[in-house]
């Protein structure tokens, strides 16, 4: 049996994935911050809530030893993740920009996905099939924000874009580092979810196509790289 942590998994992307990584076999424990909505999530799903909020250590140790206690950990999917925007759903662009507002994106989303990666590694290694998935986004891509021709180009922030960039750096740094683990970067595309203000243009169900993918990597599978629904994408 494979069992899975996904981290902010009580709504959005992360409870979609958690349900049917469920439905293929999983025992899936829901890393959420909020403990009655974790609890909540949990139950609807048959799935197995944990405490877990990325940015506070202690946080991140006790849900280790809790998942190590009850019988160790095959998947960790890092899907927790923050996009600040201004009252009005704006994104805040390069001039708006502050080092707080850059820390802030860069302690959920960078250091948050370390702070886990660093906590949960010695149950990974020791599984027979240990898979990471960190959940990136296009707008990681340089090549993409530096092609006038692509929908990224005229993405206006400079925070989220930044983070997940530096989430693909940690994605091939580790995937160098363990090679006996599979471990990728996914860009989920631009699903409607509260990050965006359920502004994306995909549901929720075509952005876990690939988290749901990926999770499922056998040990022949890619590691070290960084995929879309449609296949390996450019850096």
């Amino acid at each position: 049996m494979t069992t899975t942590l996904i981290t902010g998994a009580n709504k959005g992307l992360g409870y979609e994935t958690a349900r049917r990584l469920i439905a293929a076999g999983h025992t899936v424990y829901l890393g959420a911050r909020d403990p009655e909505r974790g609890r909540e999530a949990a139950e609807r799903l048959g799935a197995r809530p944990v405490v877990l909020d990325v940015t506070d250590d202690a946080s991140v140790a006790a849900a280790a030893k809790t998942i190590e206690a009850e019988g160790g950990l095959d998947v960790l999917v890092n899907n927790a993740g923050i996009e600040h925007r201004t009252d009005d759903n704006a994104v805040v662009d390069a001039a708006g920009t502050t080092a707080d507002l850059m820390r802030t994106h860069f302690e959920t989303n960078v250091f948050g996905t370390v702070r886990v990666l660093h906590a949960f590694l010695p149950l990974l290694r020791a599984s027979a099939a240990p898979v990471v998935v960190n959940v990136s986004s296009g707008l990681a891509s340089l090549a993409t924000l530096t092609d006038p021709a692509a929908p990224a180009y005229g993405y206006p922030g400079v925070a989220y874009p930044a983070s997940k960039t530096a989430v693909n750096v940690v994605t091939v740094q580790y995937a160098k580092a363990f090679p006996e683990m599979r471990i990728n970067a996914v860009e989920p595309g631009f699903t409607a979810t509260d990050l965006n203000g359920n502004t994306g243009v995909q549901t929720v169900a075509q952005g876990a196509e690939i988290i749901v993918r990926m999770a499922q990597t056998g040990p022949d599978g890619p590691t070290g790289g960084y995929f879309d629904a449609a296949g390996p994408l450019p850096w």
